[in-house]
């Protein structure tokens, strides 16, 4: 199968990773982040929702990153980030259309 999964780092004062990818990954894309930025400065991890490709390693990032939160839209937090990550997520207002 040929499938491909994403992640972005956006530098600046305070960086972001969206998306962790998948638990196997984290040693791919934290060695990805440690040539652009020190790991420990990530600041948010950005969940578009909830797959192990988006989320997978969402906790390893935590363990690395102490001042990281996982953000998230307020159903996601309040159904599944809050019950999955190893601390409390910043709910973002959900967009109304």
């Amino acid at each position: 199968i040929d499938f491909g999964v994403n992640q972005y780092l956006v530098t600046g004062d305070d960086p972001v990773l969206f998306h962790t990818g998948m638990r196997g990954l984290f040693p791919l894309v934290s060695d990805a982040v440690t040539r652009v930025m020190p790991i420990e400065t990530v600041r948010w991890i950005g969940i578009g929702h909830i797959e192990a490709d988006e989320c997978g390693s969402m906790n390893d990032w935590l363990a690395v990153a102490p001042y990281a939160s996982v953000v998230q839209g307020n159903v996601g937090c309040i159904v599944s980030i809050t019950d999955l990550a190893d601390r409390p997520p910043r709910a973002m207002a959900d967009g109304g259309g």
